[in-house]
Parts: C-alpha cells; sequence; structure tokens
C-alpha cells in the first residue's frame, strides 16, 4: 500500500471522528516522508480543536485548528489546551493564513506538545482531599493527616520520616469540600506570610516600596503591579518552589520602576536575579491551578 494511500485513510479517520467536520476539503501539500507507517500518519492528525474548521500540514503533523474572522490587521494565534486558534482579517486569504503558520510551523508544534504535556501533569497532580492525599507547597510534597485532636485547623508537621505533612483538625466523617476549604484557607494565610517576607526582603534591594499585597487567583496570571504601589500576587505561587516565587516579586516591583516590559525593565530584574530569563521559562511551563 503505497505512502498516498495511508495519509488518505489518515484522514478519512480523522473525518469520521472530528466532532465538528471542517467546512472544506483537507489541503495537505505534499506526501509524507517515504517509508512512513501508518501509525505515523495517524499521529499527525492528534492536533485537533474542538472547534476546528480548517487543518493544515505543519511538518509531518495534520493541525485542526479553530480560523476566527474579525475587524483586526494581522494574523494573530494562541495556543491553550484545547489547540491552536487562529485570529485574522476577513479579507486574508486562508492561503495566506497556512503560509503564516507554516512558517512557523517548528515554534507551533513545539508549543502544541508543551501545552498538552502541561494539561497532562496537571491532570496527574489533581489533589484527592482526603486523608493521604498530598499538595505541592514551596517545592514539598506535603501530605494531609486528618486529626481530629489537633488544636488549631492546621498544622505542618516536620517530624514525620515520610515528609512533612499537614494535620488538619477535622472529623474523619468531614467531606472533600470542608478538607479542600481547610486547607486552602491555610494556604492562603501562607501565602500572605511568605509574600510579605519576599517583598520586603526584595524592595530595598531594588530601590522600591510597596504599599499593599493582595492576593489574587486568576486563572492566566502569576501576578500584577499598579503605579500606587499595590502588588497583586497569585496565592498558588505557593505549589512553586521559592526560587519561582522570588521571580514572580521580583518582576513584579520592578514594575515600579518601569511599567512596561522595556530593555530598561529587564536589567533592572537581572541586576537582582542574573537567571531570570531561565526562571521565567520554568515558570512558563506551570499554570495558575486550584491546589
Amino acid at each position: 500500500m503505497g505512502v498516498g494511500r495511508l495519509v488518505q485513510m489518515a484522514l478519512d479517520l480523522w473525518d469520521n471522528t472530528s466532532p465538528e467536520p471542517a467546512p472544506a476539503p483537507a489541503r495537505i501539500d505534499g506526501p509524507f516522508e517515504p517509508g512512513a507507517l501508518l501509525s505515523d500518519v495517524v499521529e499527525a492528525t492528534v492536533w485537533q480543536h474542538p472547534r476546528a474548521n480548517q487543518r493544515v500540514r505543519l511538518e509531518t503533523c495534520v493541525v485542526a485548528y479553530e480560523l476566527r474572522r474579525g475587524k483586526r490587521r494581522t494574523v494573530g494565534m494562541s495556543i491553550t489546551p484545547e489547540g491552536l486558534s487562529v485570529r485574522a482579517p476577513r479579507w486574508t486569504p486562508v492561503s495566506e493564513v497556512e503560509g503564516i503558520l507554516r512558517s512557523k510551523s517548528a515554534w507551533l508544534i513545539e508549543k502544541l506538545a508543551q501545552s498538552r504535556q502541561r494539561a497532562l501533569a496537571l491532570t496527574q497532580a489533581r489533589v484527592q482531599w482526603l486523608d493521604g492525599g498530598a499538595f505541592d507547597y514551596l517545592g514539598q510534597r506535603v501530605r494531609m493527616r486528618i486529626d481530629p485532636t489537633q488544636a488549631g485547623p492546621c498544622h505542618l508537621d516536620h517530624t514525620e520520616a515520610e515528609g512533612p505533612c499537614l494535620r488538619l483538625g477535622v472529623a474523619h466523617t468531614a467531606s472533600e469540600e470542608q478538607i479542600r476549604d481547610t486547607v486552602q484557607a491555610w494556604l492562603m494565610r501562607q501565602a500572605q506570610q511568605v509574600f510579605e517576607a519576599r517583598l520586603t526582603h526584595f524592595a530595598p534591594l531594588l530601590g522600591v516600596r510597596w504599599t499593599r499585597l493582595r492576593l489574587s487567583s486568576a486563572g492566566t496570571r502569576w501576578g500584577s503591579a499598579s503605579a500606587d504601589g499595590t502588588i497583586r500576587l497569585n496565592w498558588r505561587l505557593l505549589h512553586q518552589t521559592l526560587d519561582m516565587v522570588d521571580y514572580v516579586v521580583v518582576h513584579e516591583l520592578s514594575h515600579l520602576r518601569h511599567m512596561d516590559h522595556s530593555p530598561q525593565f529587564w536589567d533592572v530584574v537581572a541586576s537582582i536575579l542574573p537567571d531570570h530569563a531561565q526562571r521565567r521559562r520554568a515558570l512558563n511551563e506551570a499554570t495558575p491551578r486550584s491546589a
């Protein structure tokens, strides 16, 4: 069986399993590599947006993407766990859009893979709110232990041989929601203390003064800064290492010097954290999420 026939079989399979069929036939430019296996061709159909209305071959992959038209002057694109979404002016031909996608094919495939890996990691790391469940806290894995004799609602115990555990002063009959709310309330109290300490440490080094700390639970942002000195930090940063916390703290405090991302801004960040680029890349692999 020729490679061309394998490609057609893969596209037929895509058509039969797609939740929303594409409005136009697929345009696949050129054959796959000689000697490609059926499994390789089928693998090319995996990058599929749930609202896909176009598809294009990028390197060895077929990417089904969402194309939206609007009042804009340039072609923009975004990658989420759903897949690739492209925004384009109403007058831009699909062929021109796909030409832009092909020019960025290596970058797009890399980001699609990273997005899928992050989504898988988040699914695997989902917390079970019960006795023995665990969550990440400043680079450590902390287990939850229900202990009705505990005087307060929570106590972080470092005496356990298996590692730190958070003792919860709740009944053994407590529901998952009660356990979750108890732990998250503790995490937010810890966030207030940890963030204030790091802000107080770094502000003098940067020659700035912050006025107020507010905790955030934003789904896509780790922090922000206002010209009046207000710093907002996502309490879920506590699930990252202290190095990541410090990067966000220094980043936001540096905005009190430069309210942009100009070279001057990054110079300020680098004056405190010369390795800020590595920290930023590591943090970009994480997504703000519930404990």
